[in-house]
C-alpha cells in the first residue's frame, strides 16, 4: 500500500451566487484594486489515503466527494494527486492534475 495526498479545489459553480466573492471584490475595489472584475471564493480540502495505486486513491476520494465533501448542485471541484511517503518507503512526489470533477 502507498499513501497518496489528494487535494480538492472546490468553488461555487458558474452562475451560483457567491456572496463572499462579491464582498471580497468590493473590498479590493475600495482598496484601490479597480482592475479586479470578479472574485470566486472556494475552499481547499487535503486528504491522505492509503491505496494500492493512484487509480484506487482517486476512486476513494471520488466516493468521499459524492457522499460528503462537495455539493454538486452548487459547487464544482478539481482534484490533484501527489504520492507521499508510505509504508513502501517511496518518497516520490509528483503532482498530477486528475481533471475537473464538475458534476
Amino acid at each position: 500500500m502507498s499513501r497518496f495526498r489528494l487535494v480538492l479545489h472546490v468553488e461555487p459553480r458558474p452562475g451560483v451566487l457567491d456572496p463572499q466573492g462579491a464582498a471580497t471584490r468590493r473590498a479590493l475595489e475600495q482598496l484601490g484594486f479597480a482592475s479586479v472584475q470578479a472574485v470566486r471564493v472556494g475552499k481547499e480540502i487535503t486528504l491522505e489515503v492509503e491505496a494500492p495505486d493512484a487509480s484506487e486513491a482517486r476512486r476513494q476520494v471520488e466516493e468521499m466527494v459524492r457522499v460528503l465533501l462537495v455539493n454538486p448542485s452548487t459547487e464544482s471541484y478539481r482534484m490533484e494527486l501527489a504520492e507521499t511517503p508510505g509504508r513502501n518507503g517511496s518518497g516520490a512526489a509528483a503532482n498530477t492534475t486528475l481533471g475537473a470533477g464538475a458534476r
